[in-house]
């Protein structure tokens, strides 16, 4: 049978896979991260392992996985926060794309035998605040295309060390270490570019008393740095994921390979 010259020579994309989305509240949502990656077609499987959802065995049939933060301590003794930490070998060991925010970067340190440990004086970083990126962060942004931001948004009162065989990416004061990169596509980021506007309000309001620990910043000031500050983390975000997941024209790099991690003991 002749083709149709007149008929549209349309093809059905294939679905894109989708991101394992692991969240530690019961109402909590994966923010912006989440918007951006349902926009660049990755349907989000949500779990909840706190409330009993399991996590697979395998990341073979997801693009990536993404833990994010929470109010509970990578140290805390809870079955499911050491399941997780132990989780994080399977996109690891498959060269899978895996991003830790906040506590999710801190997990992704301790699972590769890191100390996480609570600031000396007590200070915390709740609020934006400078990001300094490092020779290896500078190259990152020659790959995305993208600077980093000046300042990022934070919420939390423990830090990390850089895990040997990880590499620091970006620095910052109170917590030294702000972002790690693990072979070709593992990332930690102690930061929160998730956080939406609506999110940033809600956090400042449910969780006001947490505003007066040495080193926050008010509610006021939190939004104002918004203003100033956000539209440069966006930027920045929505370039990172393309590099991330290999949606965009960003080159990878060589994998550093298995032997580069050292497990926690």
């Amino acid at each position: 049978m002749r083709p149709d010259p007149d008929r549209k020579k349309t093809r059905r994309r294939k679905p894109k896979s989708p991101v394992l989305i692991v969240l530690h509240q019961e109402h909590s949502t994966p923010g912006r991260v989440g918007r951006l990656l349902q926009e660049r077609g990755h349907p989000l499987d949500i779990r909840r392992p706190r409330y009993g959802d399991p996590l697979p065995s395998t990341l073979a049939e997801h693009a990536g996985a993404v833990i994010f933060g929470g109010p509970m301590s990578a140290n805390d003794p809870e079955d499911y926060v050491k399941a997780e930490i132990d989780w994080i070998e399977v996109p690891l060991g498959e060269n899978k794309p895996f991003l830790g925010l906040c506590l999710g970067a801190q997990m992704l340190a301790r699972q590769l035998g890191a100390q996480v440990w609570a600031h000396p004086e007590g200070r915390a970083e709740i609020g934006y605040y400078p990001l300094v990126p490092t020779s290896a962060g500078e190259t990152l942004s020659s790959e995305i295309g993208a600077p980093w931001p000046s300042h990022v948004y934070h919420w939390h009162r423990e830090g990390f060390d850089c895990p040997r065989g990880a590499e620091t990416l970006a620095t910052g004061d109170d917590f030294p270490t702000q972002a790690i990169r693990v072979g070709e596509s593992a990332f930690g980021l102690q930061f929160h570019p998730e956080v939406t506007h609506a999110m940033l309000c809600r956090w400042t309001i449910r969780a006001a008393e947490r505003l007066s620990l040495p080193g926050a910043q008010d509610r006021a000031r939190q939004i104002e740095g918004r203003l100033m500050y956000d539209p440069h983390v966006s930027h920045w975000l929505d370039a990172f994921l393309d590099a991330w997941l290999g949606d965009g024209a960003a080159p990878r790099r060589a994998s550093h390979g298995r032997g580069a991690r050292q497990r926690r003991e």
